[in-house]
């Protein structure tokens, strides 16, 4: 346990996180080392579609035929 690499973050008062960093991270879990973060790639920036240019084209077609 000793020898576990520590937890990079520093505390309120300035000293340096005294926990031990979880397995493959930086961190400690209390510092945000178990959370595994934003999705990878671009697989965040895909929300709904309504803004696509199939769904574009089939609007504007809506719109002609309105």
């Amino acid at each position: 346990m000793r020898s576990a690499p520590r937890c990079l973050a520093k505390t309120r008062r300035g000293t340096e996180c005294q926990c031990p960093a979880m397995r493959g991270k930086r961190r400690c879990r209390i510092h945000g080392g178990a959370n595994p973060g934003a999705p990878k790639r671009n697989r965040n920036a895909w929300k709904h579609g309504l803004r696509s240019g199939e769904h574009q084209a089939l609007r504007r077609l809506v719109r002609l035929l309105a």
